[in-house]
């Protein structure tokens, strides 16, 4: 009887890391298709529990190089099965460059583009929307060079 407990332990954790793996790999390919007729560059695969109350929400950081003269295509895609709502933002050092959401307007985008002025350590940022929890992709998709 412990045995066969064993067993069902073991499959239910080996099958269920498949299937999460499979449903990300989904969602990956998915968005990258979505992305428009770019080249697909890398993504950012986030699962973040939810914020606590009055604190701050959590939030995946992604850092990369990004060259000068190239535009670049950020894109998000939210799991249907997420709670919450996924945001990407584009910094460089303080400064926003970019976000797939609006505040002023409560606006959301699939994507937006970057044209990258000088070559240099960018950082990627993804949170949910009020802090909920929630699953997500972002992708970095080569547009052109300037």
């Amino acid at each position: 009887m412990k045995l066969t407990i064993k067993l069902i332990v073991i499959l239910l954790i080996i099958f269920g890391v498949n299937l999460s793996a499979q449903d990300n790999a989904q969602l990956v390919a998915q968005c990258a298709a979505n992305a428009g007729n770019v080249t697909y560059l890398k993504d950012f695969v986030v699962k973040l529990d939810a914020g606590t109350p009055g604190g701050k929400a959590p939030t995946a950081k992604f850092s990369m190089v990004l060259s000068k003269s190239t535009v670049y295509r950020f894109s998000i895609c939210t799991s249907p099965s997420s709670e919450g709502e996924g945001v990407l933002q584009l910094w460089e050092m303080n400064n926003m460059l970019g976000s797939s959401f609006m505040t002023a307007t409560g606006k959301d985008y699939p994507f937006f583009d970057f044209k990258c002025q000088k070559t240099g350590v960018y950082h990627v940022f993804i949170s949910f929307k009020d802090g909920k929890p929630g699953d997500c992709v972002g992708i970095l998709s080569f547009v052109k060079k300037l």
